[in-house]
């Protein structure tokens, strides 16, 4: 069956996660990606993480279905490879600071004068202009600066970044994998191609819910308040007799009721009838609910509140993930084939394409530069002794 993005050629100058997960994505569809590594010693994201014989398990994962070449982009050979490449290429992705790719003359223009029609997308921390622009940035960075690290942990804390570092990364890299596809939508009424431009903390910012509109229209600034929820309640975590815990969200009345009912509390509801009443007495209603799951193990409190249509979950660990049967079911992880561990679990593909589904053909590369024959003696037809020459060199 054909993929979606099938006959698509991606060019990924990226490193670390944000832009290459962007090139990852398209890969997964069907996007041939060539992916540029430093030469001798690859991208850095081989280096980060826990490693198994010597190569990072993260890099194996988000690796996935990228076809590996070295070039250094800072010798004038290498950048002239690159802007033979890009010919053929219909996206590149870079992440560096801006007026990197510019100063090794492979800024837009110097890509457009080879490609009419390619896209450049550009992931860097803090976007192509403001006065911002040249910082360095990671995700904890841009998780700091699109304000979410504020709104994260409790009042009488520190802020602390939600979930994973990480988060802000594969945030900006499916943001830059929409920007190209739209961008590939336009170059079909236009024939040209254009830039994609994001900052690290854009996406961030996009995800705030209301928090922009309430405090541009009323001037109120949301404040830390752990594991609840802003404008609902009862809607925590809350400890079961198993030391499990239970997320419940109720986010109307009729949900509420509901939770009465699986409770054996049906007073509840005249008690707290509407949502002003249950926010304006949070602690009230929220003690009552992990009263009730206190004495009981979470199986029993899950099956309980599935019985009564509670929108509920356990809040799972990593191992709970592997056991869990929707995940299972999902293939939300799966076993992919690697040559020297024989399989390794890594996240699934998504979204689920009925007709196009996407795929995982390979994990990462181990090795840099697994693909040079391949790309520089194939598909640009360099000479062999001209290949020999730029690997001496350091060129590739």
């Amino acid at each position: 069956m054909a993929h979606a993005l099938e006959g698509l050629t991606v060019l990924d100058l990226a490193t670390f996660i944000a832009a290459p997960m962007t090139a990852t994505l398209l890969g997964e569809f069907g996007a041939e990606v060539i992916k540029v590594e430093q030469p001798g010693i690859g991208d850095d994201l081989r280096r980060l993480g826990r490693q198994v014989d010597g190569v990072s398990l993260w890099w194996l994962s988000d690796g996935r279905n990228k076809k590996s070449i070295t070039c250094n982009l800072r010798e004038p050979d290498g950048q002239a490879l690159i802007r033979r490449l890009a010919r053929g290429a219909d996206v590149v992705t870079e992440n560096f600071r801006p007026g990197t790719l510019e100063r090794w003359g492979l800024g837009y223009d110097a890509l457009q004068a080879e490609n009419p029609g390619v896209i450049l997308v550009r992931i860097s921390a803090f976007g192509q202009t403001g006065p911002s622009r040249e910082k360095p940035g990671f995700g904890r960075i841009a998780a700091a600066a699109g304000g979410i690290s504020y709104l994260s942990g409790y009042p009488d804390r520190a802020p602390v970044s939600p979930g994973t570092p990480t988060i802000p990364d594969y945030l900006a890299g499916i943001m830059g994998a929409l920007g190209a596809l739209l961008a590939l939508e336009a170059r079909h009424k236009t024939g040209e191609g254009q830039v994609v431009d994001l900052a690290l903390y854009e996406p961030i910012i996009r995800v705030l819910d209301d928090a922009i509109p309430v405090f541009g229209e009323l001037g109120h600034v949301r404040e830390r308040i752990g594991s609840r929820a802003e404008s609902a309640a009862p809607h925590n975590h809350f400890r079961t007799r198993d030391d499990r815990w239970i997320a419940v969200a109720c986010t109307n009345d009729r949900m509420f009721t509901r939770l009465a009912d699986a409770m054996g509390q049906p007073d509840l509801p005249a008690r707290f009838p509407r949502m002003a009443d249950r926010l304006g007495r949070r602690d009230e209603v929220e003690d009552l609910v992990q009263a009730w799951v206190a004495e009981r193990d979470a199986a029993r409190v899950l099956a309980a509140l599935d019985r009564a249509e509670v929108p509920c979950a356990l809040v799972n660990s990593v191992r709970d993930l592997f056991e869990d049967p929707q995940v299972r079911a999902r293939e939300n992880i799966v076993a992919a084939p690697e040559p020297h561990l024989g399989t390794l679990h890594v996240p699934g593909v998504v979204p689920k394409l009925s007709r196009t589904p996407g795929e995982i053909r390979h994990l990462g590369a181990r090795t840099p530069g697994a693909d040079n024959e391949a790309i520089y003696l194939g598909r640009l037809g360099l000479a062999r002794a001209e290949y020999d020459g730029l690997r001496a060199r350091g060129i590739i």
